[in-house]
């Protein structure tokens, strides 16, 4: 056998083993752990907001700040992932979740708060998504988008685990107690799992299957480049509309009467649902391609802002964040599809990263707009209105890849 058949068999028998299963399900299990990164900080907005003394805009500045981190730290540990394998970046993920959680409980002032959230806790989590979902990728190729759907949901079972248990903790001791007690918790489960993802994924170098790429690309008539580009410009579209319901439902059901409690109730709700979604999601992936799946969770994702806009009883507003999380949880996966479609393997965590970051600067830039045109508004309708706005820019993406030749380029 020649060297190139004896790797591609190694890759094959390793691809849907039942290895690959064990190191999804440890994925998964550090992502759920790891994303508490991201719900924490909505949660706490609230009691935040009222020891520092600050209005909604500032208030949102610690999350938008978490998120800048996230992004950027994507970037950086789909780096380290392509190059030194996953074990790594989710141990230095590992430790600076844990590190940025002590601190924060220690904040003297907003912007040390902040500091922590962004520059620890954010990067930390980085290291818990775009990462894990991209190295999942590499183990397995008929069931490659159910792979990857249930690895990011991971972040999505830690918005529906962590919320009421955060909620509890800080009414009854204090949101400075639960964030040391959070961090602590999460350095002593992550590094143990951290270790047992040593093992480097499977070898893709394919000088045949490379070529095939750049000839797709052609015929698409974009560049990689600007592909990448292009989808990032989706990704920060898609989030900027997303970020509107999961980042402020909590203080929008406090500022209508409901109390913050329901509010917390809502977004885990919506997390748990948007798991639902984001397995379904990958059967869809599976079938029709990345891009196909991008826009139809576009769609009901814009209708769910409209609704919305349109309700705000308690019982329509339980119902609408369920029918939030049913929709929009598959969006942000499928540009795991898309890359893996798109774009060679050795590069999948790297682009990944890109992409995730500018979803995430998304996020960051939503939640805080939110909160402005509220401080504006004195409403959240109008903010619902931008983001929808906004929701309409990705579901235009999607359209044009949709209609152009090649538009699925990976290689049988």
């Amino acid at each position: 056998m020649t060297p190139h058949s004896i790797a591609a068999r190694a890759q094959a028998d390793a691809a849907e083993s039942s290895y690959a299963w064990w190191r999804l399900a440890i994925s998964t299990a550090i992502s759920t752990i790891g994303g508490v990164g991201l719900w924490s900080v909505v949660v706490a907005l609230p009691a935040v907001q009222a020891e520092f003394g600050v209005d909604r805009a500032e208030a949102s500045l610690p999350f938008s700040a978490t998120m800048v981190g996230f992004a950027l730290g994507g970037a950086l540990m789909g780096r380290l992932s392509d190059r030194f394998g996953i074990m790594l970046p989710a141990a230095c993920g590992a430790a600076l979740i844990g590190l940025g959680y002590v601190l924060s409980g220690f904040a003297a002032s907003l912007w040390q708060f902040a500091v922590a959230q962004g520059l620890l806790i954010g990067i930390g989590s980085s290291a818990t998504f775009g990462p894990l979902v991209a190295d999942v990728s590499h183990w397995f190729t008929r069931r490659r988008g159910i792979a990857v759907a249930i690895c990011a949901c991971g972040n999505y079972l830690a918005g529906a685990f962590w919320p009421p248990i955060l909620q509890h903790f800080i009414a009854t001791a204090g949101w400075r107690p639960t964030h040391i007690g959070v961090g602590l918790f999460c350095a002593a489960t992550m590094l143990p799992l951290a270790w047992m993802l040593r093992r480097r994924a499977p070898a893709h170098e394919d000088p045949a299957a490379n070529a095939a790429f750049k000839e797709a690309h052609a015929v698409l008539g974009v560049s990689p480049n600007a592909l990448l580009i292009l989808l990032s410009l989706a990704a920060v579209a898609c989030c900027v509309a997303m970020s509107m319901p999961q980042v402020h439902i909590v203080a929008y059901c406090g500022d209508l009467g409901y109390g913050v409690a329901r509010g917390a109730e809502m977004l885990s709700l919506m997390l748990g649902f948007g798991v639902i979604s984001r397995v379904a999601s990958g059967f869809i992936a599976d079938r029709v391609g990345g891009v196909a799946t991008l826009l139809i969770g576009s769609v009901l994702q814009a209708t769910a802002l409209l609704l919305y806009m349109l309700f705000n009883g308690l019982s329509s507003l339980y119902l609408i964040s369920i029918l939030f999380g049913l929709v929009q949880g598959g969006i942000v996966p499928s540009y795991a599809i898309i890359i893996r479609e798109y774009f060679s393997p050795h590069e999948a965590a790297t682009r990944l990263g890109i992409v995730l970051m500018a979803s995430l600067f998304g996020m960051a830039f939503g939640g805080w707009i939110s909160g402005v045109i509220f401080d504006l508004t004195g409403s959240y309708r109008a903010a619902f209105a931008n983001g929808l706005a906004w929701n309409l820019i990705n579901i235009a993406v999607a359209l044009w890849l949709l209609a152009r030749p090649g538009r699925r380029l990976a290689p049988a």
